[in-house]
């Protein structure tokens, strides 16, 4: 898939889920994201057998968009990490993309090597949390931003603080206490995608959900919060159609750049 297509899909969708649940089946919930109208899901390397889940989603469902998170690009730190868990260790950036993923995410910057080695190849989405880190990760070539952890940064009002500061030009995903009650805010602020995990449903109803393995249930929650990102981005960019409109006229619209180069 080429890097322009993971890129519109995100843009479409407006929302990249943690798949952060060893409790739940990874494609199942994959096909929950479709019937709700999302197709990509971003599986964290926190959970057990990361590259298994990856491998499964691209195998099993070639048209949907896979992420890999919590990647380390940092050998040194891989190194001592894996050490410690030979029975389930890390993978590597180049273990995830082999494995099927079409974009990959960190909780913390990207190596130059990396964006040198997958820019074009993969959309790259690293995490930031200051001004300076946002414009570096964008001058090497990141298509997003991902704001971590974003609520402890200051939530929607990080965001709309720092945004003149980068002239509204690079697209921030906030990640980290997402949720339905926010939401508007972060969208107000200027932000095209929101990454979250299962917090973006009310906690009872997850529970629930979890405990019956209900993905039909798990559907009509996640269309709930695609629905809402999409009529509250409507109204925010008068009415730009995220589902049809192309990645060039989302730019034009919003302002942002992708980092598609060529």
């Amino acid at each position: 898939m080429p890097v322009k297509d993971t890129i519109k899909t995100l843009l479409q969708d407006g929302f990249i889920l943690v798949f952060n649940q060893d409790a739940l089946d990874v494609v199942k919930t994959a096909e929950a994201l479709i019937a709700a109208g999302i197709n990509n899901v971003e599986v964290t390397c926190r959970i057990a057998q990361p590259l298994e889940k990856i491998r499964r989603l691209a195998e099993e469902l070639p048209d949907f968009v896979v992420g890999a998170a919590s990647l380390i690009d940092y050998p040194e730190m891989l190194e001592v990490y894996n050490r410690r868990r030979p029975d389930d260790p890390l993978p590597t950036i180049q273990q995830v993309v082999g494995a099927g993923a079409k974009y990959i995410v960190s909780a913390a910057n990207f190596c130059p090597a990396t964006y040198k080695k997958y820019a074009g190849e993969v959309a790259i989405i690293p995490g930031c949390g200051s001004v300076s880190e946002i414009a570096a990760q964008f001058s090497l070539g990141a298509n997003f931003v991902k704001i971590f952890p974003a609520r402890e940064l200051g939530g929607p009002g990080f965001v709309k603080a720092i945004d003149p500061a980068i002239h509204k030009l690079i697209s921030l995903v906030p990640t980290g206490g997402t949720s339905p009650a926010n939401i508007p805010e972060y969208i107000s602020a200027g932000v095209l995608v929101l990454g979250g995990s299962f917090s973006a449903i009310e906690k009872v109803v997850f529970k629930e959900i979890l405990a019956r393995q209900d993905y039909n249930r798990l559907a009509a929650e996640l269309t709930k919060v695609k629905q809402q990102i999409d009529e509250l981005r409507s109204q925010q960019w008068g009415g730009l159609d995220f589902s049809k409109a192309s990645v060039e006229e989302i730019g034009r619209v919003t302002g942002r750049d992708f980092n598609l180069r060529g």
